[in-house]
């Protein structure tokens, strides 16, 4: 299944590898993904997938041999295209789900932040630095709040998601 919608520039290709009835729908996730572009035309790719797909990838790329929650593979711009390829972002459905119970949260809130944190880290945002870490944090909270989603750090002393994309 696939939705491919476009607006402010960004055209957002959202593609369900496997069966999630409790995930969020395509519309949505791309709804979040448009809210963290600024800028002219863009497109990325949301897959979201299953564990073992997610373990493989994040095995291949991270040498973590085990399903993530969210993994960012940034393009970078081709000279001459007048459409810059931001790049893709894998969501794994179960491990979103299940990080969601843990916490307490919503699965449509925790898809939200794995969305926004993940777009965020194609643009050239990170968390290595703890100055980086707060810009970047910061920005998360303002997306997520202009959906009426609640601050996704508000309880970090608790058992914390483990958003460790690339």
């Amino acid at each position: 299944m696939s939705e491919r919608d476009q607006d402010a520039g960004l055209s957002v290709d959202v593609q369900f590898a496997v069966r999630a009835p409790g995930f969020p729908p395509p519309e949505r996730l791309a709804d979040w993904a448009r809210a963290c572009w600024h800028g002219g035309a863009a497109s990325v790719s949301i897959r979201v997938t299953g564990e073992e797909e997610s373990r493989r990838l994040n095995a291949e790329y991270r040498g973590k041999d085990r399903p993530t929650n969210v993994l960012s593979f940034p393009c970078d711009p081709m000279p001459g295209v007048p459409e810059r390829l931001l790049g893709d972002l894998v969501i794994c459905a179960p491990v979103v789900e299940r990080e969601a119970v843990e916490q307490g949260k919503s699965v449509e809130a925790h898809a939200a932040h794995m969305v926004v944190h993940g777009m965020l880290h194609l643009l050239g945002h990170d968390h290595v630095r703890e100055e980086d870490a707060q810009r970047m944090e910061a920005r998360e909270r303002e997306i997520l709040a202009g959906f009426g989603f609640p601050d996704p750090y508000e309880h970090e002393n608790e058992p914390e998601s483990q958003i460790d994309e690339s």
